[in-house]
């Protein structure tokens, strides 16, 4: 850090490109001018020289200037996702960036809303790559680039719901996980797919703390059937950039019609296989978090209502809004679960 002469002078904003005015003695020094009979002819800049090095040092400025806004142009570019965009009604007015990066849920970093924010950037995603095994006749570890190349990028603009009875509106980007699962060509008793988050405790912090019900990795689970709804996609970016890392970067899940818990984040492995696999939360408390986790505000949760739902960035006062069935897409997902007691399959 460079300091001033002055004792106790101020320093000047940061990028201040224009000079610094104000009388001739400041609190804490004393600046030094001239008399006139006490200048040398050594001492007097001509014009032409002023005038000429104002010029340079204002291209300076300038340069620099513009040069840190090139490099934050190329940054954005880097972020910047080409996808097929939205083109349908929307469902619910978009949540804030600000209010989508800054309330989390991701234990791996902390059991705070604000923790992943504050921690996650310490997750290394490049390079990345996903094993994709199991139940398929082409079995493999395929990097993030070649992944993602399955499909076109395509905006989807989605309810998300949490199991806490918290809401958004989330314009994710990413790609159908039917065409990632049909290109290892599942056999015929493949009938869930089993997905597996990134273990790195030394840069996840929470899977290091010294105590934890979860047992690292994290977990999740769907039918093979969900897995391969149209609705269903691994979304690599959301507001027309890159997956930010305490939303589940580089890769995730979403299931629009889930709780928020099954759209597993980071995710390194996908398996399918023929049982049902264990999931954290139903293994740990069957009584509250179901298997399937299906948006329902006719079934609640054992500790509070699942019929209505606060929206994050509405407002400390505001109403809660009712929940739908199936989140709002029962049209879409219900003959899914056709004959099915949803009481009992929750």
């Amino acid at each position: 850090m460079h300091e001033s002469t002055c004792s106790g002078a101020a320093r000047s904003a940061p990028n201040r490109t224009t000079p610094a005015r104000g009388p001739h003695r400041r609190r804490g020094c004393v600046l030094l001018i001239k008399a006139a009979s006490d200048l040398k002819a050594s001492d007097i800049t001509p014009k032409s020289v002023f005038m000429n090095r104002r010029a340079v040092l204002a291209g300076a400025a300038g340069l620099a200037v513009s040069g840190a806004a090139a490099r934050a142009e190329a940054e954005a570019k880097a972020k910047a996702l080409e996808y097929v965009a939205w083109d349908q009604d929307l469902p619910g007015k978009l949540t804030k960036l600000e209010d989508i990066t800054s309330y989390n849920n991701f234990n791996e970093f902390g059991l705070d809303k604000s923790d992943p924010k504050k921690y996650a950037d310490a997750l290394t995603v490049d390079p990345w790559s996903v094993q994709i095994d199991g139940l398929v006749e082409k079995p493999g570890s395929y990097p993030l680039d070649a992944l993602l190349k399955t499909s076109t990028l395509e905006e989807r603009i989605y309810r998300l719901r949490c199991v806490e009875a918290w809401s958004m509106v989330v314009p994710w980007i990413g790609i159908p996980l039917a065409d990632v699962i049909a290109r290892a060509e599942p056999s015929p008793s493949a009938k869930y797919v089993a997905f597996e988050t990134l273990y790195r405790p030394e840069e996840m912090r929470g899977q290091r703390a010294s105590f934890s019900l979860i047992d690292w990795p994290y977990r999740e689970g769907l039918r093979l059937d969900e897995a391969m709804h149209p609705l269903t996609i691994l979304a690599t970016g959301l507001y027309g950039e890159e997956m930010p890392k305490q939303n589940g970067a580089p890769l995730r899940l979403v299931v629009p019609w889930k709780y928020g818990f099954k759209s597993i984040k980071s995710i390194v492995r996908i398996t399918l296989t023929e049982a049902e696999p264990p999931t954290p939360w139903h293994t740990l408390q069957a009584g509250e978090y179901g298997f399937y986790a299906n948006v329902n505000p006719d079934v609640d949760h054992p500790r509070w209502s699942q019929a209505s739902e606060r929206v994050i960035g509405s407002g400390l006062f505001a109403k809660k809004q009712p929940t739908l069935m199936f989140n709002g897409y029962a049209e879409e997902v219900e003959g899914l679960y056709a004959g099915m007691d949803l009481t009992r399959f929750y």
